[in-house]
C-alpha cells in the first residue's frame, strides 16, 4: 500500500463557540480528533514536564508540588508575558504528542481541537483551518455556569478577536 500523507485539520475558534460539539459531529463521521487542552493537562501531570516547569517558574503555580489548576489559570490569563513565556514551552510539547497520535489513525483526515491556533502561531501545522463561530452573547451565556463574568472577559480577551479568526479560516462553521 502506498503511504499516504495525512490531512491535518485545525478546528479554533474563541472560547464558548462550541468547538467541542462541532469536533463531535465530525468524530461521528468517522475524522478522529485530538484535544489540543485535555492532552496539555495530561503532560502537566508528567514528573518530567512539571520539573521543567518548575526550572522556568519555581513554585508560581505549585502548591506542596501539585499543578495547581487555579494559580495557573491566574498566571497565565492576568499576564501576557507569562502566558506567552508558558506556551512556549508546552505547545511544541503538546504538537509533537499531535504528530505522534497522528501517526496511530487509521484515518487520513485528523483533527487538532484548540482555541488558539493562531495565538501559539501554530497555524503552519495544517493544511486547513476551520474556525467555529458564535455571537458574543451566546459565547457568553455559554460559558457562564463555568466562570464569573470577570473570567469570562479575561479569557475572551486573551485571545485573538473572533473576527481575525473568521478572516484568516479556510472555512468558517456557524454555531450560533
Amino acid at each position: 500500500m502506498l503511504y499516504q500523507r495525512k490531512i491535518k485539520i485545525a478546528l479554533t475558534g474563541g472560547i464558548g463557540t462550541g468547538k467541542t460539539y462541532i469536533s463531535e459531529q465530525f468524530l461521528d463521521i468517522g475524522i478522529p480528533v485530538f484535544y489540543a487542552d485535555d492532552e496539555a493537562k495530561k503532560l502537566y501531570d508528567s514528573p518530567k514536564v512539571q520539573a521543567l516547569l518548575k526550572t522556568h517558574f519555581q513554585d508560581k503555580f505549585f502548591t506542596d508540588t501539585k499543578l495547581d489548576y487555579s494559580k495557573l489559570s491566574d498566571f497565565i490569563f492576568l499576564n501576557n508575558e507569562n502566558r506567552k513565556q508558558f506556551e512556549a514551552i508546552i505547545h511544541p510539547l503538546v504538537m509533537l504528542q499531535f504528530e505522534e497520535w497522528a501517526d496511530q489513525q487509521a484515518s487520513y483526515i485528523v483533527m487538532l481541537e484548540s482555541a488558539i491556533i493562531f495565538e501559539a502561531k501554530l497555524a503552519h501545522y495544517f493544511d486547513k483551518i476551520f474556525v467555529v463561530d458564535a455571537p458574543l452573547p451566546v459565547r457568553e451565556k455559554r460559558l457562564k455556569d463555568k466562570f464569573s463574568e470577570t473570567e469570562i472577559k479575561q479569557r475572551i480577551l486573551s485571545q485573538m478577536p473572533q473576527e481575525e479568526k473568521c478572516k484568516r479560516a479556510d472555512l468558517v462553521i456557524w454555531n450560533g
